[in-house]
């Protein structure tokens, strides 16, 4: 791909969103529907990617791919209608008077949604399906034209998803660039009217800096070390089980797993020992031999990955097959603030154990690093979850539980400073995509002229008006 082949298709998607196609309700409502038909059609090529690219399982390919994204288009169609309406609000007295004099039958004021224009979506390589089709669905429901960059890095996905929206889509309306860095770079030196980004915080400054220069707002999905507190007051197994789930599935690698472990020192070590239960219930003695158990991308991760098996205690797994990509579930107890894994997102089956002597300890660690995508609490005392709410920040917290938060359509998500700018998700995917504007209604019934000059003596009315406001 080339500069002028990026800039011709830029324009003939801009000629086709100044048309007022895309703008039309049903229009949407109906490019919604043939999304989800096709996504429907194309199941067996997306099961087959995620398999080639990562070894996924079936279950996980299926529920955090293709599931997710049919929920979302299913719930952007049964709503759209009443994004789309215009919200009426209410009127400030100083703005239904003229300095005094009520004029609420002759004023009205309304938010109108519009949509942006032309928008890019860069996906990454987790899940590539998901992480990319969502947004678009966003994009969709707003009325935009988008153009879509999948990761190179899952390269059989991206070749499905460019293969489904060619034969869906005109490109005029919705087109599929595949490519490397240098072909992201090209897209990302053209001006689009919004750029949706999923990947690592080194990557987001570099589009957040790109789109500086043609002022282009962003959302970043980013990620971070998550961390997930378990007090002593806390049912043990349960815990355990749903750690378990959210660490390791596809392999660690997903932005909110949980990143390290802070556990109530009292309860440590059952913890750990029901931790290593789970782990063998869900995988097997030999996880390599499980068909549950996904793979590292590529070998690129998995030595980056394997560098952080140097330092702590391992107490189980650490196995490792890099012509398979393989890291087994691990755990790391005694792990310290100064070692490399705790520098920066391990984003894999690695799972570091810090224990504390009370919750002003923990809470302390969490606060040491950037804000997060994820805070997880494993707590019975409600006084103890309001604390972890109230004196943490991330994108996101979840209690008693990992990761399921993600799936609701009807909670924004993204993240908060070094993990992310923006959210989506259900109607927030819509607000994304979307631009406010504000609309003031007046009636020229009649027009008071005590706001206009001369003031004369209109000052002094003004400021005994506002003393009543």
């Amino acid at each position: 791909m080339n500069q002028s082949a990026a800039s011709y298709i830029t324009q003939e998607q801009r000629d086709f969103f100044n048309s007022g196609k895309t703008k039309n309700v049903s229009f949407r409502i109906q490019q919604l529907t043939i999304l989800k038909r096709v996504i429907n059609d194309y199941e067996e090529e997306i099961l087959k990617a995620a398999a080639l690219d990562m070894k996924k399982p079936s279950m996980e390919a299926y529920a955090s791919e293709i599931g997710t994204a049919i929920n979302e288009v299913n719930y952007a169609i049964k709503n759209l209608k009443a994004w789309t309406r215009p919200e009426k609000v209410k009127i400030p007295f100083v703005n239904t008077t003229s300095f005094g004099i009520t004029q609420h039958f002759l004023v009205s004021s309304h938010i109108y949604s519009e949509p942006l224009g032309v928008v890019l979506i860069i996906g990454p390589w987790n899940y590539p399906f998901n992480l990319t089709i969502n947004p678009l669905v966003g994009a969709i429901a707003a009325g935009n034209c988008s153009i879509v960059k999948p990761s190179e890095i899952a390269p059989h996905m991206s070749h499905v998803i460019a293969e489904m929206i060619k034969e869906t889509f005109d490109a005029e309306y919705i087109s599929v660039i595949e490519g490397g860095v240098e072909t992201t770079q090209e897209l990302l030196s053209e001006k689009f009217d919004h750029i949706f980004f999923t990947g690592g915080t080194y990557v987001g400054k570099i589009v957040m800096e790109a789109a500086a220069k043609n002022l282009t707002p962003v959302t970043l999905e980013l990620g971070g070390k998550n961390p997930c507190i378990v007090d002593h007051e806390v049912h043990i197994k349960y815990a355990a089980k749903r750690i378990v789930y959210g660490k390791f599935y596809n392999a660690g690698q997903t932005c909110v797993a949980p990143d390290y472990l802070l556990v109530d020192k009292t309860i440590k070590r059952e913890l750990l020992e029901a931790i290593k239960k789970y782990i063998k219930d869900f995988y097997g003695n030999d996880p390599y031999k499980s068909t549950d158990y996904a793979r590292i991308i590529n070998e690129k991760h998995f030595d980056r990955l394997y560098e952080l098996l140097t330092e702590g205690n391992i107490i189980m797994s650490g196995d490792t097959h890099r012509d398979d990509c393989y890291i087994g579930p691990t755990i790391i107890d005694n792990s310290s603030l100064d070692h490399k894994i705790m520098k920066d997102e391990i984003f894999g089956p690695i799972l570091p154990v810090i224990d504390y002597h009370d919750l002003n300890e923990a809470i302390s660690i969490v606060n040491k690093y950037p804000k997060s995508l994820a805070v997880y609490l494993f707590s019975n005392n409600r006084e103890k979850q309001e604390r972890v709410l109230r004196e943490t920040s991330s994108g996101g917290i979840c209690i008693n539980d990992t990761s399921i938060h993600i799936f609701t359509t009807t909670l924004p998500f993204g993240g908060v400073g070094d993990s992310g700018i923006g959210n989506y998700h259900g109607k927030a995917s819509f607000d994304t995509f979307s631009h406010k504007k504000s609309v003031m209604k007046k009636s020229f019934l009649f027009d008071i002229n005590l706001r206009y000059p001369p003031y004369k003596d209109k000052f002094k009315y003004m400021k005994k008006m506002n003393r009543f406001l």
